[in-house]
């Protein structure tokens, strides 16, 4: 039986042109059998499980300016630019809640892709029903090198999940979801260029050496990943949903404006194609 996944690329505030689209996802009906998401991708796209359009918008147009959410004094004070305690606890618990029944309720798997510090491989947790753990792993997801700090999980070391794999079609496919949509928040043309930071991370991470390699090798395996994802477009296999432009907007933006803009930006090519992507997922 033919199963419809959803991946879904990091990019910090440009997956806001995610939720836009997962926002029409959800009011349309589009449902998928399961998702993977890296980054923001994971952040944002765990809406999709609790059913909760219009949710990750709100927040970040609500908590822009609070240093609270993000600062450079959160960077400072506790090594983590987005205040790990707020985003990961405060909001999803209290401010602004998941749907933890709702969430719980959702046959559809949703997986958080993170990268091992010790090993630099990627690895898949699920997010099932949003307890601590869960949101360990979705915090250690979306911790940016240089940005965040190391999550430790089980006597585990876990970052950012781009950098083992910022595309995972092939671990969806490896999964048995043989129709995916692939969300990408760069255009088709964007090549991906070595980090010019590299000095100073490998002095950071110096303890991590597979850490660091692949964060030295990850322009190479992420051209190689878009590379895949067109030619299994192609082949049928997947529809591609990206930004036409680069989006223009910082990983960090506070400006809500700008987040509007690239939010708005998701929800008119999601509209534009919903007859093309229902024909695709055969619903």
């Amino acid at each position: 039986m033919s199963k419809n996944g959803l991946v879904l690329e990091g990019g910090g505030m440009r997956g806001l042109y995610t939720c836009g689209i997962l926002d029409t996802f959800m009011e349309k009906g589009i449902d998928f059998d399961g998702a993977v998401g890296i980054s923001a991708g994971a952040c944002f796209g765990c809406n999709l499980k609790s059913r909760q359009p219009g949710r990750a918008l709100r927040y970040n147009r609500r908590f822009a300016g609070d240093k609270r959410f993000c600062s450079f004094r959160s960077w400072i004070m506790t090594g983590d630019i987005y205040n790990a305690e707020f985003c990961y606890k405060t909001i999803p618990q209290e401010l602004d809640p998941f749907d933890f029944e709702t969430l719980k309720a959702n046959p559809m798997e949703f997986y958080m892709g993170v990268t091992d510090m010790e090993t630099g491989k990627a690895l898949f947790p699920k997010f099932i029903d949003g307890n601590d753990k869960e949101l360990a792993w979705m915090l250690a997801s979306a911790s940016m090198p240089l940005a965040a700090r190391i999550v430790e999980i089980d006597g585990g070391k876990y970052m950012d999940g781009g950098i083992a794999d910022s595309i995972p079609l092939a671990f969806m496919q490896s999964q048995g979801y043989d129709r995916n949509v692939v969300i990408l928040t760069q255009p088709r043309n964007y090549v991906k260029k070595p980090n010019s930071l590299m000095p100073l991370i490998r002095l950071v991470y110096r303890k991590y050496p597979k850490f660091i390699e692949a964060t030295a090798h990850r322009h190479e395996m992420y051209n190689e990943e878009t590379r895949y994802v067109f030619e299994q477009e192609k082949a049928g296999n997947v529809l591609v949903i990206c930004p036409e432009e680069s989006l223009n907007i910082s990983r960090i933006e506070r400006n809500v404006n700008e987040l509007q803009r690239v939010y708005d930006i998701g929800r008119r090519i999601a509209e534009s194609r919903l007859d093309e992507i229902r024909e695709f997922l055969g619903r």
